[in-house]
């Protein structure tokens, strides 16, 4: 029952070229930062990736987008990263973009065995009737595009058919864990990161405060421990080193 591996390192050491994955966080919130750059460390490329968006400024999936070792990314959202949009629409990078919604509940329903949904989000536009592009030649041409999607109607309202996702690994962050995996996230780093380590069939989690089996009261548990195979405990300059992607300041009156 003692998940707890001894560094970042070893966590993902077996994670191969081609592979899979879930991330959460969002924004610079909950980003599971010492997991990836463990496997940025490993040099393994032509990876998979699920996550709400892929990285900003020079953290999170963004070191290893730069360096090209993400070759498709389901999310929601690209955002300020200029990166993730030259790489997208040079052709180099397979992106489909989902509604945010979407997204979570697809995670979620892949990590209940749930093989398919139906939600409204998405119909009447190219989410369902397909045509989204997801490869870009690098002309401006499209060479790869979304599928239509089956429909229905329920109720006399139209829905669209949403597959849950699955993947290989799942790395995630929280505020604290135990050594059976109990997770409990802080504020909004409780957006994606349950949702993407429910989705991986290994789910390695980096927690800022590792504590013993039962210090964690179960009302307290945001993710039982049935869903976390791996528990890497951060160092104190790992856990705090969070960092602000926009800073507003404005002068205080005297």
């Amino acid at each position: 029952m003692d998940k707890v591996v001894t560094s970042a390192a070893e966590a993902v050491a077996d994670i191969p070229d081609g592979a899979s994955f879930a991330v959460g966080g969002f924004g610079l919130s909950g980003v599971p930062n010492a997991l990836i750059q463990a496997v940025f460390d490993t040099g393994v490329g032509g990876l998979g990736v699920v996550s709400n968006n892929c990285g900003a400024m020079d953290s999170g999936l963004a070191v290893l987008l730069s360096a090209g070792r993400i070759a498709r990314v389901t999310g929601s959202y690209i955002g300020a990263n200029k990166e993730f949009a030259r790489q997208y629409l040079a052709g180099e990078l397979e992106v489909e973009l989902i509604p945010q919604g979407t997204l979570s509940e697809r995670l979620r329903a892949g990590g209940c065995g749930i093989p398919a949904f139906f939600t409204p989000a998405g119909v009447g536009t190219q989410v369902a009737d397909g045509g989204l592009p997801w490869r870009y030649d690098g002309t401006g041409g499209v060479s790869v595009a979304s599928p239509r999607k089956e429909t229905r109607v329920f109720d006399g309202v139209e829905y669209v058919l949403e597959r849950g996702i699955t993947t290989d690994f799942a790395l995630v962050r929280a505020a604290r864990g135990d050594r059976h995996g109990n997770l409990v996230f802080n504020k909004s780093s409780r957006n994606f990161n349950p949702l993407a380590a429910m989705a991986g069939r290994i789910t390695i989690a980096e927690v800022e405060e590792l504590v013993e089996p039962g210090e964690i009261d179960p009302d307290q548990v945001h993710l039982p421990g049935i869903f976390v195979q791996r528990v890497v405990a951060l160092a104190p300059e790992q856990a705090v080193d969070k960092k602000i992607e926009k800073r507003t300041t404005r002068e205080v009156s005297a």
